[in-house]
């Protein structure tokens, strides 16, 4: 016959055992959400660039286009700052820690067509 105490000890190690399943999870997405996150913040920062060299080969460094898409690879760029704390430069190929694309972008020779294009 069951008793009260063994029911309880019963729900007890179920509760423990919930507990761990979540907890396993939860250590699990945390360490695979990075590389992920790493991944999308790359890609959409490349793919940002790329339209921004596209709208000034086709319409000129001054044209609405390439304003456009400047703003464009600012929103790219922000977006990894705020979720991941560093942007990728493309034309480098790395990942910066410091916010300081202006920088970057002022010296850079944005009629070039560059390699990666």
């Amino acid at each position: 016959m069951e008793t009260s105490l063994t029911r309880k000890i019963g729900s007890l190690g179920e509760a423990v055992l919930s507990a761990a399943i979540i907890a396993g999870l939860l250590l699990f997405a945390g360490t695979t959400r990075a590389p992920a996150d790493d991944h999308d913040c790359q890609k959409r920062v490349a793919k940002a660039d790329h339209n921004l060299h596209e709208a000034i080969k086709h319409h000129g460094r001054e044209s609405k286009q390439a304003d456009h898409a400047r703003h464009e690879l600012q929103e790219a760029r922000e977006h990894c700052w705020n979720t991941e704390h560093k942007w990728w430069d493309e034309d480098a190929k790395r990942w910066r820690t410091e916010r300081d694309w202006d920088d970057h972008d002022h010296d850079r020779d944005w009629d070039h067509d560059h390699d990666h294009h």
